[in-house]
């Protein structure tokens, strides 16, 4: 689960281009080097290159509702599916520092996926805790012989965004600026950031998204309540889809995350839908450590 140089690609898309057994070996190698994320951010973290001019205002980021509070610690393990197979464990974890939440993720490819072809990737956002407005979001990946490390830094106060991404295989390396309109979440921690809105059936709140290159704006779909018997228990929970009308989240499918249907609006599955198939993440434990 990378984002490349030049590269634009959905984070479930990635995972699936990765994971595709044989036919994966007769992909070029651009596209080997894909990878999640987690989901994510739904529609989850890779870049969304290439700067456009937005049709419209781009929206303050919500704050957190009235009483919500980010967990103190707390670890989410999921398992993946690609289709019927396993394909990997992921790990995300909370804490607070302070003012900041700290996220960190790892996405580490099992079975015999793993032994086709190897991904370990590691990523770490942080945020403030009261506005929710990321400050930094790093990424670690490991895919094959494939090794890349990036730091994505938005600074409020300069009113932009810094990139600085090295191949440690090729030793390319690629540095960008660009402005940011205001405080924004970052694509892994859209996913948990959610959890901090209401979610009534039948209405959608937006999320402004940090990009190396410009600000996409998320519109998450409340659709309905459904009851899920996970590897982590039974959850009534509700169905959101987030929608784009650019970046990784238009056009790849669709994309759907339930959270549970009571304060916490906890993120016990996602689920990406496209021509390459359905990959699913379902919630194995949830334990406060």
């Amino acid at each position: 689960m990378s984002w490349g140089l030049g590269e634009s690609h959905s984070i479930f898309e990635e995972w699936v281009l990765t994971l595709k057994q044989r036919d994966f070996f007769w992909l070029p190698p651009h596209r080997r080097s894909l990878a999640l994320g987690l989901l994510c951010w739904a529609a989850a973290g890779a870049p969304l290159w290439g700067q456009q001019t937005p049709a419209a205002p781009i929206p303050a980021l919500p704050a957190p509702r009235a009483g919500y509070s980010f967990p103190a610690k707390e670890t989410f393990t999921y398992a993946v599916d690609w289709r019927v197979f396993p394909a990997a464990t992921a790990v995300l974890h909370l804490e607070a520092d302070g003012e900041r939440e700290k996220l960190t993720a790892t996405a580490d490819t099992t079975g015999a996926i793993n032994l086709l072809f190897h991904v370990s990737d590691k990523f770490q956002s942080t945020f403030d805790r009261d506005k929710g407005c990321t400050s930094e979001f790093d990424k670690q990946t490991v895919e094959g012989r494939r090794q890349i490390t990036s730091a994505l830094k938005l600074d409020y106060a300069q009113g932009k965004s810094t990139l600085d991404e090295k191949n440690l295989t090729t030793g390319l390396t690629k540095h960008l600026e660009a402005g940011i309109p205001g405080c924004l979440t970052d694509l892994l921690t859209g996913v948990f950031y959610a959890s901090s809105q209401p979610m009534e059936v039948g209405k959608s709140f937006a999320i402004p998204v940090a990009d190396p290159q410009k600000t996409v704006v998320i519109t998450m779909k409340v659709e309905g309540r459904e009851e899920l018997k996970l590897p982590a228990g039974t959850f009534k929970t509700v169905r959101v889809e987030p929608t784009a009308d650019a970046g990784v989240v238009k056009n790849r499918g669709q994309i759907w995350i339930w959270y549970t249907d009571d304060e916490r609006h906890l993120p016990v599955q996602m689920r990406a839908r496209s021509f390459w198939g359905t990959i699913t993440f379902r919630l194995v434990s949830l334990e406060n450590k």
